[in-house]
């Protein structure tokens, strides 16, 4: 057993790392990167969704409206968009993460686990 004293020791605690990550400004600014997509896509998506249901429910009438055919109207249309808006915001948002959030999440990370990946 050897008692000698490590050369390198950590001079801070993990705690402590995290902690100052958290309160560095490159992280709220990834932070708030982040809130910049994802909150008013989910209000849009939101939005478009209620609009879809409100819709079903007080505007039979116009949802009912033939488009093509006899088994193609409003409702199944604004339906199957939900889906369509569904995957495009997974897309936009993928298309973001790469630009914005992914490269500033890698180097807080590099830095907090001194460049191990």
């Amino acid at each position: 057993m050897s008692t000698d004293t490590p050369a390198t020791a950590p001079t801070d605690s993990e705690p402590e790392r995290y902690l100052a990550v958290q309160r560095s400004d490159e992280f709220a600014g990834l932070r708030r990167a982040l809130r910049g997509f994802v909150f008013p896509m989910t209000i849009a998506f939101f939005l478009w969704y209620a609009l879809y249901v409100i819709l079903s429910a007080y505007a039979r009438d116009f949802m009912s409206t033939r488009l093509f055919g006899s088994n193609i109207n409003v409702a199944l249309v604004f339906g199957l968009l939900q889906f369509v808006s569904t995957f495009l915001i997974a897309w936009l948002y993928s298309r973001y993460a790469d630009r914005k959030i992914d490269p500033v999440a890698d180097k807080i990370r590099g830095e907090l686990t001194g460049g191990e990946s």
